[in-house]
């Protein structure tokens, strides 16, 4: 197999790690002369978004026979990518067989056919909107964190602006061989004359000046003879290129100073708002900030870190307001402007969705001994450790790295895997289980986080490490009529600064809900962070020290987020303590080498290439499973291919169903498919989580295919829960054309706020 693997993807050019894309159902299977095809699987429950329990319509084609259609029931173990939006379904358990048409003798020779096709070393791929598609509305819950949802301080603009943050109170380090300091906790460059006594800010290639950091900022057309010593290295680089000013400098922006959690709205010029059909809501289409006003009440609604808070004036004061949001908010077309707020407004299906998709696991295979060679825990200073409220546990205060004591016993999270130790230096070694107790610690801790990683033993020589979105920082916040998403738990935690007993202070903050104008991408499924405004890094500093000894010194500034956060050399985020080039979602397991842990695609590897002489793909997981097959323009095929027409269903009651040409469904019995009874009008085919979803269909009364013998009418239970399945499928379909049209998982990483883009077809209940 691993030959013919090979042979397809160097025959279609596939790179053999090339991100996955959904192949489309059906999908075939042809060995020893006999074929099978199987359909989408359906969902009857997908439990801990791990376990899935379906069912598929089959045809099964013995060798020289007749196709004969069927219901399979299997249980098999899923691992989702969501960076390629790909699952993996294995370990699979053929539960039973069903043939409706055909004797008993009949049907236990089919049953011994299917079960040579399904083994629990098969393997296959489905997209992840597929599935998230199938899960009915109303079955997707969590339970809701504890955050801290007070307003941070809002700062509102008309003009250009720079929002300087400092973390708590200002720390300033000499810069080398100059009379210069640098602020070491703020998140713009700023430097101060110790012989002027005045504050210098870099703003691109524009230099402002002040007395004070509160301000007032003015542009700096000289600059101190000083700043042309700055060193020649990559910390200073931008600083050096804007040294003299050159050209015209322009006005100077707007400067907000704040020493807490902050946020700014920046409109360009007055605001403008445009009215939402449908509703008593407009919203500001001349900034990036997401601003409605409810004009019946005369109420502004502020959106970030996906939190609402409401204010009579955009002045303030702002209060929260997620919990009880005007109605209007969920009659937001899901297509039309304002829509990528939907996904944060509680009782909506984007919000669901969003929901859903937090909860599902990011899987890697971790391999012990190359694991444990790799970590190493550095403190400043020697270990220090601080209770964590509420529990019997506490935390290491003096590391970025996540450190964790329990008794006499240490526990390290690093990258999303648990490592334990009897001393807090280590060694550590990979831990094959989670003490109960972690999972006791309060969003108001700095190491809550942690909570969301959860470990196994699989293997004398590996262990399964899961993680959802908790660990990014991304959490369930609950309200009357739902859950959404939010980022960060709203908890200010306090930098940690270390003052070693010569020189100058380390400074080392913990990750923050504001500050960075998250918002969160319907499209991607994670938070992205805003630019421009808040800093040319994006966000707050992560880490700035001074060695005396050597005259060197270090500066690291960070913009905190699932993408991880920018600096001169290197990524870093904050959450999980990942460094170097991370993906959408932080994705920590590229980033180690020596193949210590599989990243998520790697777990199931997929490729294919579909061209106008057919598809192939090819498949393989971390426990050996793989597959490949062809489905060529001339009907030739492999070992699995593509199909057409994925239009049959399995029914809970163990019958087969397919949708006809015009929308309407029919029932295979006694060797052919016959209309079910009256057709269903328009109207009733909803019941699953779209909107404009539905086939078309014919008038109730209209006459069936010609020759078509008329059966009973099917229950309304069975017809509907038929609808819901066949709209999930359409629903599923058009959100992986989307993703795989907008460049997939590549595109991901671009971030960026789109308006007016719904994200797919919406899925509405009766």
């Amino acid at each position: 197999m691993r030959k013919i693997v090979a042979y397809l993807l160097l025959l279609c050019g596939v790179p053999t790690l090339m991100l996955a894309e959904d192949i489309g159902w059906p999908r075939e299977i042809t060995q020893n002369g006999a074929r099978i095809v199987y359909y989408q699987p359906q969902i009857d429950q997908w439990a801990d978004y791990r376990t899935l329990d379906a069912r598929m319509a089959i045809s099964v084609t013995p060798a020289g026979g007749k196709p004969t259609p069927g219901v399979v029931s299997i249980q098999a173990r899923t691992d989702a990518d969501k960076e390629t939006r790909t699952v993996v379904i294995s370990n699979i358990k053929l539960v039973d067989t069903r043939f409706p048409s055909v004797d008993t003798a009949t049907d236990a020779k089919l049953d011994e056919l299917v079960r040579t096709f399904f083994k629990p070393d098969n393997t296959m791929t489905i997209s992840l909107d597929r599935l998230t598609a199938e899960v009915e509305e109303g079955k997707v819950s969590g339970p809701a964190v504890k955050v801290d949802n007070n307003p941070p301080k809002i700062f509102v603009s008309r003009v250009p602006t720079v929002l300087l943050l400092v973390d708590d109170k200002e720390v300033r380090a000499p810069i080398e061989k100059t009379k210069l300091e640098f602020v070491v906790n703020a998140n713009w460059t700023v430097l101060f004359d110790t012989a002027g006594k005045k504050y210098y800010l870099l703003n691109g290639k524009q230099w402002l000046t002040a007395a004070k950091l509160e301000g007032p900022w003015t542009v700096a057309a000289q600059l101190p003879k000083e700043m042309s010593k700055l060193p020649a290295d990559q910390n200073w680089a931008e600083a050096k290129k804007a040294i003299p000013p050159q050209g015209p400098v322009g006005a100077a922006p707007a400067v907000f100073f704040s020493n807490v959690p902050a946020e700014v709205i920046e409109f360009k010029g007055a605001p403008i708002y445009t009215k939402i059909p449908g509703t008593q809501l407009t919203y500001a289409t001349n900034t990036k900030s997401a601003v409605f006003v409810q004009t019946n009440e005369q109420k502004y609604y502020f959106l970030v870190s996906g939190r609402w808070f409401r204010s009579a004036s955009l002045d303030g004061p702002w209060t929260y307001a997620s919990e009880d949001l005007p109605s209007d908010f969920a009659k937001i077309p899901p297509h039309g402007p304002g829509s990528d707020v939907l996904a944060s407004v509680p009782g909506t299906e984007e919000a669901e969705d969003a929901v859903l998709l937090a909860q599902i696991p990011t899987t890697a295979v971790v391999n012990i001994k190359e694991a444990e060679a790799q970590v190493k825990v550095q403190y400043d200073g020697e270990p220090q450790f601080k209770p964590i409220d509420t529990t019997t546990l506490s935390y290491a205060t003096n590391t970025q790295d996540k450190v964790i004591q329990v008794g006499d016993v240490y526990y390290l999270c690093f990258q999303a895997v648990w490592f334990m130790s009897t001393t807090p230096n280590g060694p550590w070694k990979v831990a094959s289980s989670v003490p109960k107790e972690i999972y006791t610690i309060p969003p108001s801790s700095p190491v809550y986080n942690v909570t969301y990683v959860t470990q196994v033993q699989t293997s004398p020589t590996t262990v399964e490490c899961d993680h959802t979105a908790g660990y990014l920082g991304m959490f369930l916040v609950g309200a009357a009529v739902g859950l959404t998403i939010a980022y960060g738990t709203g908890y200010y935690y306090p930098p940690y600064y270390y003052h070693p007993p010569y020189g100058y202070p380390i400074y080392r903050p913990y990750p923050t809900t504001y500050g960075v104008g998250a918002f969160y991408s319907p499209h991607s499924g994670t938070y992205g962070v805003a630019r421009g405004a808040y800093g040319p890094y994006g966000g707050v500093t992560g880490a700035a020290w001074y060695n005396p000894f050597t005259g060197r010194y270090g500066r690291s500034v960070s913009a905190y987020g699932p993408y991880g956060s920018a600096t001169a050399a290197r990524t870093y985020n904050p959450y999980t303590g990942v460094y170097g080039a991370t993906r959408q979602g932080s994705n920590a397991y590229g980033n180690w080498g020596s193949s210590v842990a599989v990243r998520g695609d790697q777990w199931a590897q997929t490729a294919h290439r579909t061209n106008s002489q057919g598809t192939a793909a090819g498949f393989r997981t971390s426990e050996g499973a793989r597959g490949a097959g062809y489905s060529g323009a001339n009907g030739n095929s492999g070992f699995v291919a593509q199909g057409k027409n994925d239009n049959m269903y399995a029914g809970k009651n163990g019958d087969v169903y397919r949708k006809d040409s015009s929308g309407g469904w029919q029932k295979y019995d006694n060797g052919g498919w016959s209309d079910t009874g009256p057709k269903p009008t328009p109207h009733a085919q909803n019941g699953s989580r779209t909107q404009g979803a539905q086939a078309q269909q014919r008038p109730q009364g209209a006459a069936s295919r010609p020759g078509a013998a008329q059966q009973p009418a099917t229950s309304s239970g069975t017809m509907q829960q038929l609808n819901r399945d066949a709209q999930a499928r359409q629903t599923g379909t058009q959100r992986t054309e989307q993703f795989q049209r907008s460049g997939g998982a590549a595109r991901q990483q671009g971030g960026g706020r789109t308006r007016g883009s719904g994200g797919g077809a919406r899925r509405r209940s009766q």
